[in-house]
């Protein structure tokens, strides 16, 4: 779908539109037809009450081509949200439970960031890399418990996050477990953990006191990570503060996937209770940055960024969680 708008973020004026009208349909019907989980257990969930809150940022560090904006009041029914992404533990019981064999594991390569690569490693490894951003290496047998490749492990890492997980592997995942993958707005929402139009989950200063907050990158992208946060790659999930709602990990760390496609301007007509994305896609929408950003390239760790990946990608900073309908 194109910008109906001539130029992003300015309103139009107040002239009706059949299109509009089209999509605005569209949007509440597919609300209201959404998909409702209630068979899940709620272990290692946070009830969140839901009602309206103030959805998107018209800040000037966001990017308003991704669709950031406009500010609009949303409304959520209740639901559940895991208080963590999904771990390696857990993702590991699930495997174990059914078998499952994820995508990366069927196409027998995955992504690895280079900085994870030591040289001789990346020699012996590396197949490819992606011409525009070739810091992503293409790594045979890269997969969930070899994120890094066939000599990497997860053995020490089982309360990290789990990555290199594809938008299908996720949406199996949740459902074996009676869940779903959140809507944005109620990633959003849950991200926010009360706070109004606040830039991060705590406020709007990035490291209050110097304290930091998440797991980003610090240095010079890609060349050098400080590590000034304690971490040069996926941290455990409960390694900084929850938000007001209890949720760790919902800004840096890595990137979550949400049951939504991605399109930027599509909210710009849809109805605003209980709002899904567009009814198809080429990319599923991602939320919340990961220990790869930074602000002089993606500064996209705030609770209204976005961003998107096709639903087959998996990379060693992509992971989820889940929510329940209540």
């Amino acid at each position: 779908m194109s910008n109906p708008f001539n130029v992003v973020g300015i309103n139009p004026c107040c002239v009706p539109s059949k299109s509009r009208a089209d999509e605005l349909a569209i949007s509440q019907r597919m609300s209201v037809e959404r998909r409702i989980v209630r068979t899940g257990s709620v272990d290692g969930m946070v009830k969140l009450d839901g009602g309206p809150f103030l959805m998107g940022t018209e800040d000037r560090e966001g990017f308003p081509a991704d669709g950031e904006g406009p500010v609009r009041e949303t409304h959520l029914d209740p639901f559940y949200v895991d208080a963590t992404p999904v771990t390696n533990a857990q993702f590991a019981e699930f495997v174990r439970a059914t078998g499952f064999v994820t995508e990366s594991e069927r196409f027998g390569w995955s992504f690895v960031f280079q900085g994870h690569l030591e040289p001789e490693r990346y020699k012996k490894l590396v197949e490819d890399t992606v011409l525009a951003v070739p810091w992503w290496c293409k790594v045979p047998l890269a997969k969930w418990d070899r994120p890094e490749g066939p000599d990497s492990s997860i053995a020490a890492r089982m309360e990290m996050p789990v990555t290199q997980v594809s938008w299908n592997d996720a949406a199996e995942y949740a459902a074996w477990a009676g869940k779903r993958l959140p809507t944005e707005a109620e990633w959003e929402f849950a991200a926010r953990g009360g706070l109004e139009q606040q830039t991060y989950p705590w406020g709007s200063e990035l490291t209050p006191e110097g304290k930091h907050l998440c797991n980003i990158w610090q240095g010079e992208f890609p060349l050098s990570d400080l590590g000034d946060d304690g971490y040069t790659a996926p941290s455990p999930v409960r390694a900084f503060p929850a938000n007001g709602y209890g949720l760790y990990s919902v800004v840096g760390n890595a990137w979550e996937w949400c049951g939504d496609w991605f399109e930027p301007f599509w909210h710009l007509n849809s109805t605003r209770k209980n709002p899904v994305g567009p009814p198809q896609g080429t990319n599923k929408s991602m939320r919340g940055g990961s220990y790869l950003c930074h602000k002089s390239y993606c500064n996209r760790y705030r609770v209204a960024a976005r961003t998107k990946n096709t639903p087959d990608s998996a990379t060693t900073n992509i992971t989820f969680r889940c929510v329940r309908d209540v």
